[in-house]
């Protein structure tokens, strides 16, 4: 990967691109490149949707080796939806395609003068553009089917659906896992609608007649990266709960501790929970001929997605995940998992967030559009987002939006950004991390529920507040550099708890680039990381205000514990004095 490919699609006489080593940017890959180039080129004062943003997407710095469970690619621009620096990451099999073919990164520049649908093919042999306005306002299931009898089956695609092309703040990108399905989005902050604004439909990128990434050193990185799958299998999360049940394993562990928000975050416990759990659902998968074990990418070992079918035995989407299962499930008071994997291929085919998606429909629940529990009302309301109604756009421009037009007061958003699936009051550390996070409301950007919940590098009571803000500042750090890998995130559960794992994956980028890292140099990259972020956001504009929970959080004490979020403002504004 020593090159940057940019596409400027302003260009006079139609979108041109251009080949540039690396250079500055060197060292540094996924979010680590995203965000360094972001921070360095985009103006944080620009209109997101305008000529002076940039889309980047980079595969991680292991992405396209032989490097187990490493195919993640980031994506990242400023945010439509939080006005903010933004990185979005997705498994699927873009990044490892993108890598192979020597990318670290590529860059949508520039803005069209004309509403034409660019297609835009990636190979060894260079870049190739065309127009096909054909695929207009096509949902992402149906713009693949429609591409892949030009282009094949053996590419990856990254494409939006109408969410994108309507430039809605929800809009995600799509890429295709290894079935081609159109499964795994970069999806939080609207990364979608800038590749919409930049008159991109898809992007196909063409891996023939290229090879796996070869290492500096590679008998010490096939070594390093033995111990590294060992660690990762030998894990009682990443080795056996997340292939025996995805993600939604969570579900009925969340329920349990009173920190699964209920009916837009009214209560802390769904009564339908165990309906909609991690076991029903591989269960019900395994039942109806589907599958609960399933590696989104080439490489993946902890294989924690799945296949979902419906009664008849057909294919409906993949696994729902936890995020998915709680935001269309507890969240809406829903307790039908047909019903939500309906949802899911709905959020998925418009090129959706499920997390924004299923909080803003929570939202308009408690603003009196439908009553909550109503799966149909849900389908019905979700389906106006491929129409293009007016209805669709509030709800596909996300829960802050939605919250303004219905006049909603509870309306948890941080930054604009939908809180997941985890009560910030009765899982106090999470609510840390949603709150100072650079990208607004996000569990992935530091993960204390491993901490706080499944005692996963320790143990920090999570309703209470000390050690929460370290916690936090901890997780946020090592997360930014595990994103900057390519390495999916829930790595972090053996490496927390295993030091051989950890030094396995530094190990693993040492001898892949003839480096002699350090954990020390680790924790750098990620501090690197969250400072060009913090500056960016800091230039837009976005002070300590900026870094708090909605007020209701800290006023209304949720069930079974009957706690609030009680740590203060001034605490919340030390976690970036490292």
């Amino acid at each position: 990967m020593d090159n940057i490919l940019r596409i400027d699609m302003g260009a006079p006489g139609g979108p041109k691109a251009t080949m540039e080593p690396v250079g500055a940017y060197a060292g540094l890959g996924g979010r680590g490149l995203t965000s360094v180039l972001v921070s360095k080129e985009v103006d944080p004062l620009c209109h997101p949707l305008s000529a002076a943003n940039k889309l980047v997407m980079s595969p991680g710095l292991l992405t396209g080796t032989a490097a187990t469970t490493s195919g993640r690619i980031s994506v990242g621009c400023k945010s439509p939806l939080t006005g903010g620096i933004k990185e979005s990451n997705a498994g699927g099999q873009a990044g490892q395609v993108m890598a192979r073919l020597g990318y670290a990164a590529v860059i949508l520049e520039g803005k069209p003068l004309n509403d034409d649908l660019h297609v835009i093919l990636i190979n060894k042999d260079g870049v190739h553009f065309s127009v096909d306005n054909s695929l207009r306002m096509l949902g992402n299931y149906a713009t693949v089917d429609k591409l892949r009898v030009q282009y094949g089956e053996k590419v990856a695609y990254m494409t939006i659906g109408q969410a994108g092309e309507m430039k809605l703040g929800a809009a995600s990108i799509a890429c295709t896992d290894r079935e081609l399905h159109p499964t795994r989005h970069c999806g939080r902050g609207g990364p979608g609608a800038v590749m919409g604004a930049k008159g991109v439909k898809a992007i196909i990128l063409d891996e023939a007649g290229t090879t796996l990434r070869a290492a500096k050193d590679p008998v010490a990185f096939k070594a390093a990266g033995k111990v590294f799958a060992d660690g990762i299998k030998k894990h009682a999360v990443s080795g056996q709960a997340l292939p025996a049940y995805g993600t939604n394993v969570l579900t009925n562990i969340l329920n349990e501790a009173g920190g699964y928000p209920t009916n837009n975050f009214k209560t802390g416990q769904f009564a339908g929970a165990s309906k909609i759990s991690g076991e029903a659902q591989a269960a019900l998968e395994v039942k109806r001929g589907g599958s609960a074990t399933h590696g989104c990418h080439r490489g993946c070992i902890i294989q924690c997605s799945g296949i979902f079918n419906d009664e008849h035995g057909n294919y409906v989407t993949k696994q729902p995940e936890y995020e998915t299962v709680w935001s269309h499930g507890g969240h809406c008071g829903i307790d039908d998992l047909d019903v939500i994997a309906r949802l899911d291929r709905l959020d998925d085919d418009f090129g959706l967030d499920t997390i924004e998606t299923g909080v803003a429909i929570g939202v308009a629940m408690e603003g009196g559009l439908l009553p909550f529990g109503d799966g149909a009302g849900a389908i019905r309301v979700l389906e106006e987002v491929g129409k293009g109604t007016p209805l669709g756009r509030i709800i596909g421009s996300g829960a802050g939006i939605v919250g303004k037009c219905f006049g909603v007061e509870r309306v948890p958003v941080v930054k604009n950004q939908a809180l997941p699936a985890y009560d910030p009051r009765a899982v106090k550390g999470i609510g840390v991390t949603y709150a100072t996070s650079t990208m607004g409301a996000d569990h992935t950007a530091g993960y204390a529920i491993a901490t706080n919940i499944l005692k996963v590098g320790g143990f920090v009571d999570p309703l209470k507040t000390e050690g929460q803000v370290d916690l936090s500042r901890n997780l946020q750090i090592a997360t930014a550099a595990v994103d900057a890998t390519g390495m999916c995130l829930f790595i972090a559960f053996p490496v927390l708890d295993q030091p051989e794992t950890f030094q396995s994956l530094v190990d693993l980028l040492n001898a892949f680039y003839g480096l002699s890292l350090t954990g020390d140099s680790v924790v750098a990259l990620g501090k690197t990381i969250l400072s060009a972020e913090r500056d960016f956001n800091t230039r837009a504009g976005f002070t300590a205000v900026d870094d708090r929970l909605p007020r209701f959080f800290e006023q209304e004490p949720v069930a079974p514990h009957q706690v609030t979020f009680e740590i203060k403002g001034e605490e919340l504004d030390k976690l970036y004095n490292w």
